[in-house]
Parts: structure tokens; C-alpha cells; sequence
């Protein structure tokens, strides 16, 4: 059993599958106390591997994103396998202090200052980015690295890093900029 903050269905508004029609399964609970999130996810429901895929289901895509709160505390090898096996592309969006398990298709890794980072793939960094040094995280092995500014409040900051550091590249959080849940 997991605890399920909520399930449904929207674009990815942010990251590389930016766009990207998807089923998110929210967890309830975080390991981290985080003074920026933006998520309401301590409140949820104890539900089934069985129950969620039924959920995830309903809508009429294939990438499912596991999302939290912190992922990693609930999401195991029979919950990916079942999804894989219901043909699903399974995206994590992860804190990356806890093991994952490796079947796991799409790891967004969103490290946090002072944290021990205990995933062993990442697919993406995506920092949100306050004026800390982000330099270290180029050191995590990734596809791809994101600046995302915090809330939208501090983009033009955020450009002026990427255009001194090009490596990075920008993620906005597109799903506030025009309000789709």
C-alpha cells in the first residue's frame, strides 16, 4: 500500500517533457521540509499497486510521472513493473535521497543544499535555482541541466546565470505561467 496525495491528468509543465500529456501520481509526504514548495502533500489515501494503475488508466496517455511530496519514499519495483506492464513510460521527479528502483525509464533528480544524494541513474538536474552555488550538481552524471527560478519570481536572475554558465538550460514552470492544474 501507498499513500496517494492525488492522481490526474495535465501536461508537464515543466523539465525536459515539458508539454507532454501525462498521468501524475502525486505522494503524500516528503523527508524534506523545503521553505520554497510550492506542493500541498501530506494528506492522501492508502492505495494498492492495483488501485493505482486502475486510476492511471482512465486517462488516455502513456507517460505516467511519480511525483510527491518525495516519490522515493513509496515507489518500488512492483509498482514500476506494473505500470510497465500496462505499457506505461514511468517518470520519477525525486529529491534523489532515497534509493529508486532501477527500472524506473525518466529520473528527474531536483537535488536540495546540504542533502546526500542516493540515486544511482539520473536522466535530468533541475535546481531550483535562489542564488546558491549550483556548480557541484554538474558533477551528478544527467542528460540535461535545469535552472528553474523559484515560483517564477526571480527569472531574469535565473537567464542572467544560463547566459554566464550555458551548460544550464531553463526550465519555467509553465502549468503557473497559464494556469492549467
Amino acid at each position: 500500500m501507498k499513500k496517494i496525495n492525488e492522481i490526474f491528468y495535465s501536461l508537464q509543465g515543466e523539465g525536459f517533457h515539458v508539454g507532454t500529456p501525462a498521468v501524475f501520481v502525486r505522494f503524500a509526504g516528503c523527508n524534506l521540509k523545503c521553505d520554497f514548495c510550492d506542493t500541498q502533500h501530506e494528506q492522501g489515501r492508502m492505495m494498492s499497486d492495483e488501485e493505482i494503475l486502475e486510476e492511471v488508466e482512465k486517462y488516455p496517455c502513456r507517460m505516467v510521472i511519480l511525483t510527491g511530496g518525495e516519490p522515493g519514499l513509496w515507489v518500488d519495483n512492483n509498482l514500476v513493473a506494473v505500470l510497465h506492464a500496462a505499457g506505461k513510460y514511468v517518470c520519477i521527479e525525486t529529491n534523489g535521497t532515497r534509493v529508486l528502483p532501477e527500472a524506473i525509464d525518466w529520473v528527474t533528480c531536483s537535488p536540495k543544499q546540504g542533502t546526500q544524494l542516493c540515486v544511482q541513474k539520473v536522466d535530468e538536474i533541475k535546481v531550483v535555482y535562489q542564488g546558491q552555488e549550483v556548480e557541484p550538481y554538474l558533477q551528478i552524471p544527467a542528460s540535461v541541466y535545469f535552472l528553474q527560478p523559484c515560483s517564477c519570481m526571480n527569472t531574469s536572475e535565473v537567464v542572467d546565470y544560463i547566459k554566464a554558465h550555458p551548460v544550464w538550460r531553463l526550465s519555467l514552470q509553465v502549468h503557473k505561467l497559464i494556469a492549467i492544474p
